[in-house]
Order: C-alpha cells, then structure tokens, then sequence
C-alpha cells in the first residue's frame, strides 16, 4: 500500500513521510496538486494526506474527491471548529491541526485504511442491462459493438449504482453518498463532471445521451431496457 503525500514545506514533508511509512505506507511526495491528480488514472494511492495550510481547502478536496473516494487527510494552520466541520461534509476524512502527535496520526490512519477497505468489487456481480455490460471483477465496461472499457473507481461506482435502479431518479445528495461515501449537499460541478466523463465511454453520442439521463432539478437515471 502506498500513500500520496502533497506538502510545500520541505521540513514537514519530512515529518508526514516519517510518520507514513510509521503506518506501513510506501510515500510518494510532491508539492503540485494539480500534476499528483492529473497522474491518479496511472498510479492511485491508497491515502492522501494534504499539508497545503495556505491554500483553499475547500478547493483541495473538491479537486480530490473529482478523482477519488481514498481516505483523505487534511492538515490546517490552526484549529476552527467552523472550518473543520466544513471540510468534513464536503469528504476530507480526516482534518488537523498543530499540534500533531505522530502516534495518534499513525493509529488514525490504521483506521482510516481499514474502513476504506469496504466489498472488495470481485465479490459483486457482474450487471447487464440495455446494451451494457459491467464487470466488477475487473472494473470494465462492455457497450456491443466497442471494445471493453476501463473505468476508474468513480466511475464504476457511479455506473454501478444507476444500474442498480434502473429507471429510477437518483438524487444527486445519494449520487455523492453512493459514489463518494459522505453526506451533505451535492456538489453538482463533481457530478457533471464524473457523468460527463462516464458518458464519454459509454455513449455514442455523450451530447444526446442514450444510457445515462438527466433529470434536470431532480438527478440522473439509467435507462431501463
């Protein structure tokens, strides 16, 4: 297993690298944020720990949770309570503050790996339905007439989770709880932005989709047979 490490401070990379390897983790460092993400599809961590206190955070797990439901851990400048609950609803697992004890980080991270072990996906059965068919196994996705498609884990979790209801509107408050594993309002950017992608695979035209339907104000179906 191996961690994504993303800090600007030379001294604290250090200091997070230390305690991720404490924890069992192989450590990928780097200060960008952007190219880390950008490079996810080829090489996905199994935990993401963020030491970037003088950037948005907000912003930092609305561009990790476009790519990825690992669990995600936060350090900021300074304890609020205000901000802390904040980041918490929109997905970062876990949120610190200064100062930080290197044996509790590395129990809480024990935990948090062990929770995001969930169903593994060889155990669910394989979903057909219209002219598509979804292999958890080997988390591909087959439309007649095109060669079988790779998905990454957001968008199997979404695929699955339209074909698990067929014909029924699914929310996007329960899209985000289904595909990304928290509550709270839905960031419809997040969303469009994973359909928008899934469509590009499995649509014909993505521009007029015929699988995957948007229910505008409501939320989004998959077409029944």
């Amino acid at each position: 297993m191996y961690a994504l490490l993303i800090a600007d401070d030379p001294d604290n990379s250090a200091i997070f690298a230390a305690i991720l390897q404490r924890a069992g983790l192989a450590v990928t460092a780097t200060k960008d944020t952007v190219q880390a993400l950008q490079n996810w599809p080829d090489r996905p961590a199994d935990i993401i720990l963020i030491d970037l206190p003088h950037h948005d955070q907000a912003e930092l797990v609305r561009r990790v949770r476009a790519e990825t439901i690992v669990p995600l851990i936060l350090v900021t400048k300074t304890f609020d309570e205000t901000l802390h609950c904040d980041l918490l609803k929109q997905g970062a697992d876990l949120v610190l503050a200064p100062p930080i004890s290197g044996k509790l980080l590395v129990a809480q991270i024990g935990v948090l790996l062990r929770r995001s072990s969930g169903v593994p996906s060889f155990s669910l059965p394989s979903l057909s339905s219209a002219q598509i068919t979804l292999n958890p196994e080997t988390r591909t996705v087959e439309v007649i007439g095109k060669a079988p498609q790779r998905l990454t884990h957001l968008e199997f979790r979404l695929l699955y989770t339209l074909m698990m209801n067929p014909g029924r509107i699914i929310p996007t408050d329960t899209i985000v709880e289904r595909v990304w594993g928290y509550t709270g309002q839905g960031d419809r950017d997040l969303i469009r932005g994973l359909i928008s992608r899934l469509r590009s695979k499995i649509e014909v035209d993505p521009r007029e989709p015929q699988y995957i339907l948007t229910h505008s104000g409501l939320g989004y179906s998959f077409k029944v047979d």
